[in-house]
């Protein structure tokens, strides 16, 4: 059976839940709606507003052992932007998203675009392996690979009844 748990497809709060638990993002928002890192160090931004470079904290691994690299944020970031409203307005100046190294995040634009953060702070950039990341956006993930306190665990899943 296909696997409805990744939430940019559907706006059901239960697939969202489940998306704040096994995913992680690069930056959330606080009580205030603040953008904060989270799997982000921070970021800087280039003189002329279109070069930005998020640096990844340190240590960050996802559920199957192998470490989270700027190149799957990257993929995420596009899969991410093909579907969210927000994403897909900053996806119109986006000239590409990249690795800068293993570390670090590039994001390049074709002009300007001050509010890249609280757009990637909103729900549902979740940041996933690149394999996953790569498949077409408007189709569900055929796995569960993500960074977040919770791990999915697939054998157990049974729709409409359980899910481990």
């Amino acid at each position: 059976c296909a696997l409805p748990i990744y939430p940019i497809t559907t706006t059901a709060a239960v697939t969202i839940n489940h998306g704040w638990m096994v995913f992680d993002s690069l930056y959330g928002v606080n009580s205030k709606l603040e953008a904060k890192p989270q799997m982000a160090e921070g970021h800087t931004v280039s003189a002329d507003g279109r070069t930005w470079l998020i640096k990844l904290r340190p240590g960050l691994k996802f559920h199957d052992g192998e470490p989270v690299l700027a190149k799957d944020c990257a993929a995420s970031l596009a899969r991410w932007a093909a579907r969210d409203v927000f994403g897909q307005v900053l996806a119109k100046v986006v000239e590409s998203w990249s690795a800068a190294d293993d570390r670090t995040i590039k994001v390049s634009l074709t002009k300007p675009f001050p509010l890249l953060v609280q757009a990637i702070a909103q729900q549902n950039s979740f940041i996933m392996p690149e394999r996953l990341a790569k498949t077409d956006p408007f189709k569900q993930i055929p796995e569960v690979v993500g960074s977040g306190p919770f791990r999915f665990v697939a054998n157990e899943y049974v729709a409409g009844n359980f899910a481990a």
